[in-house]
């Protein structure tokens, strides 16, 4: 299974000059950037580790790239994601996010139905990497 999450989720996964073609558009619209990881990507874990703070001012790409590519060494079984920042009065919200590295086995998501009093169905989602300690969790083996 093929996690979908972000930006740019449902077409094949980017390429770096495409990565760096993305975060040169947030840039010149004067959004932050910021590189994040997860190794547990529930679709409610919206709050994933920040590595390193939020990159302000910078013109090129490359400083953000470099950061990437320190992550995605450090945390090769993780999900990475690059995430714009809109600051804009009236906006200040996320701009953009999408997804530049994931692990190399997706092991996917339990839904589980509930059944409640008057015939009422409630669903819970689990991911399966969840059954693994943090840390443990796309190790192969």
């Amino acid at each position: 299974m093929k996690l979908r999450h972000g930006t740019f989720s449902y077409l094949p996964d980017l390429t770096d000059e495409e990565i760096a073609a993305q975060i040169r558009y947030a840039l010149q619209r004067g959004w932050p950037v910021s590189v994040e990881h997860t190794d547990d990507p529930h679709p409610r874990n919206v709050y994933w580790e920040m590595w390193g703070l939020p990159m302000f001012d910078l013109v090129e790409p490359d400083g953000v790239l470099a950061q990437l590519n320190e992550c995605r060494a450090t945390f090769p079984n993780h999900y990475v994601r690059v995430l714009a920042y809109d600051a804009s009065l009236g906006r200040q919200t996320t701009a953009m996010q999408f997804l530049v590295q994931r692990p190399a086995e997706e092991p996917g998501f339990l839904l589980t139905r509930i059944e409640g009093v008057d015939r009422t169905q409630r669903y819970a989602v689990t991911s399966y990497a969840t059954s693994r300690p943090a840390g443990a969790r796309y190790v192969s083996g």
